[in-house]
């Protein structure tokens, strides 16, 4: 039996479909374990894939380009230096898993296949993927590891196996997408796996942005009493070497103690690393947005400088008769202190084209909402327009409580490739704005200092769609309308229940139907980052067509 083992933890940012880049950035992360003296380096769930690579794992030509990564990979390995335990869809006669494969001396010398797959939430896993057997331990250098594949760390059945099967470390490679509160809940999991087998744990999770999902990293150790030893960096890509030593009592774990962000920090990271790699990963030049003077477009911009740099910013400002000059005013500012491209193009001859286009049709009748979307409409289709002629994305600047009351308009301000803030409660944005105001998180391209004047902050949000127009002509508070939102999507409360929570009943009554008629809107809705427990997509999945009507 070994005395001592190091273990490299390659916390790294695969991108789903990408072997070669995956192949690529696996041997890179091998290379520094290399030069730290590694017996093992250990990845993330499915880093060869990317995670979650859906239905790509059905096409054969895909796992056939895998099955040759592997060995790719395999053959690294033949001159001795450290194995890799790598994650990939692999197939065990014709069935498909989702799987851990060692590679050591030149061959896969073990497989190991996830058995719990998730199916809930943002995970459709038993769509694609078949569950493995209990497994057992895996031999390495004297050494019998347990691992347990993500989902497997959250049920005791995998861990209590391995533990009757002699194992002494467990290892968990993770694709874990980050959530408010999720890096507590993984703790809680892990720390029960531990006291249940006594066994020492190692936990990698992978980093970046996939779609509406983004990952944080944040991997961790712990030894057997459940104590927290190691700790990476969230949202950094990191190959991060620990030493394992056998003691009378066991195993023993010497790492890197990394600090843990403040709760808003974490939040602005996790849009920027979402915003960037869609941004990146999908080769993009930049974006364009409507910057319009208000909070929700100044802090979407912060973050898109952030993440891309203030030279692939490009903000636009499309003033109508009824933009205050001290929207005008601050857009400039805005774009001023964060150093980005402003231009101004005027709706004004777009709403006089559409009033004389449709006059004959609407003789008789008043102006209404019908002439203040046509507004949003024509800057949507200004952006648009930019967008083809010079390549940005558009990002869209929406935030979650008007996604879910429906304050937004199809083709209009809802335009765009990807929705930054599509997640993002309007009291947190307010949070968020006042908090990068005071800090520059690690890596973020933007300046120091403040972002934004702080009257956007303060002054009370408008769309500006006729005079003296403000949001709460429309909502409730936002204090209240999102305390209501969040019971009645995050908790899938009743109104009886959220009214019970102490909000007003007919409130509540308002807000559900607005709720359930939006459906229709956010169905085709651009993607945006997932910060909470119930993110509009794949997370929330509603019927727009539905006669159920709230009780009470």
């Amino acid at each position: 039996m070994a005395n001592t083992l190091t273990i490299s933890m390659a916390q790294i940012n695969p991108t789903v479909g990408d072997v070669d880049g995956n192949v690529t950035r696996i041997l890179a992360a091998r290379a520094q374990a290399v030069a730290a003296g590694a017996d093992l380096v250990v990845y993330p769930e499915l880093c060869l894939s990317g995670y979650p690579p859906e239905d790509l794992v059905l096409k054969q030509a895909f796992l056939d380009r895998i099955v040759a990564a592997v060995d790719q990979l395999a053959l690294a390995t033949t001159e001795g230096g450290p194995a890799m335990l790598v994650g990939a869809p692999w197939q065990v006669g014709t069935r498909l898993h989702n799987a851990s494969l060692l590679l050591d001396r030149g061959i896969i010398t073990a497989i190991r296949l996830k058995r719990h797959l998730p199916n809930y939430g943002v995970f459709d896993e038993v769509r694609v993927f078949t569950p493995g057997p209990l497994p057992a331990p895996v031999g390495f250098r004297g050494v019998k590891l347990g691992i347990l594949i993500c989902e497997d760390m959250w049920y005791s059945d995998v861990a209590e196996a391995l533990h009757q099967s002699g194992a002494e470390i467990l290892i968990i490679p993770n694709g874990s997408p980050f959530e408010r509160d999720k890096q507590g809940s993984r703790l809680i999991h892990a720390r029960c796996r531990v006291m249940e087998t006594g066994l020492p744990l190692l936990y990698v999770n992978q980093v970046g942005g996939q779609d509406e999902l983004v990952f944080d990293g944040a991997s961790f150790a712990l030894d057997r009493s459940g104590s927290e030893t190691v700790r990476l960096h969230a949202w950094r890509e990191q190959v991060a070497t620990t030493v394992w030593t056998q003691e009378p009592t066991g195993w023993s774990i010497k790492g890197p103690l990394e600090p843990v962000p403040e709760q808003n920090e974490i939040l602005y990271q996790a849009l920027v690393a979402g915003l960037r790699d869609y941004v990146e990963k999908n080769k993009f030049s930049g974006v364009v947005l409507g910057l319009s003077g208000g909070i929700d477009s100044a802090l979407a911009a912060a973050l898109a400088v952030d993440a891309l740099g203030a030279d692939r910013v490009w903000c636009v400002m499309m003033p109508s008769p009824y933009t205050s000059a001290d929207s005008l005013e601050d857009a400039s500012l805005v774009a001023q202190m964060q150093g980005c491209r402003l231009d101004t193009i005027s709706i004004g001859p777009a709403m006089a084209t559409f009033d004389a286009m449709l006059a004959p049709i609407f003789a008789g009748k008043q102006p209404d909402i019908t002439e203040e979307n046509l507004q949003s409409r024509a800057r949507g289709l200004t952006l648009m327009a930019l967008s083809n002629k010079f390549g940005p994305m558009v990002l869209s600047t929406g935030n979650k409580s008007e996604m879910s009351t429906g304050y937004a308009t199809l083709y209009g301000d809802m335009c765009g490739g990807y929705a930054v803030l599509k997640d993002v409660y309007k009291t947190t944005v307010f949070e968020l704005c006042r908090w990068r105001n005071r800090h520059r998180p690690y890596g973020c391209l933007g300046p120091d200092g403040a972002v934004m004047p702080e009257r956007v902050i303060t002054k009370p949000p408008s769309a500006e769609l006729k005079p003296d127009q403000t949001d709460q002509d429309s909502l409730p508070p936002y204090e209240t309308l999102d305390g209501i939102l969040e019971c009645l999507i995050e908790g899938e409360l009743s109104v009886k229940d959220t009214v019970a929570r102490g909000w007003d009943l007919e409130t509540v009554r308002r807000v559900w139907r607005m709720l359930d008629r939006a459906e229709y809107k956010r169905r085709q809705a651009a993607p945006g980052v997932k910060i909470t427990s119930r993110s509009f997509g794949k997370d929330r999945r509603y019927p727009i067509t539905n006669g159920f009507t709230a009780l009470l």
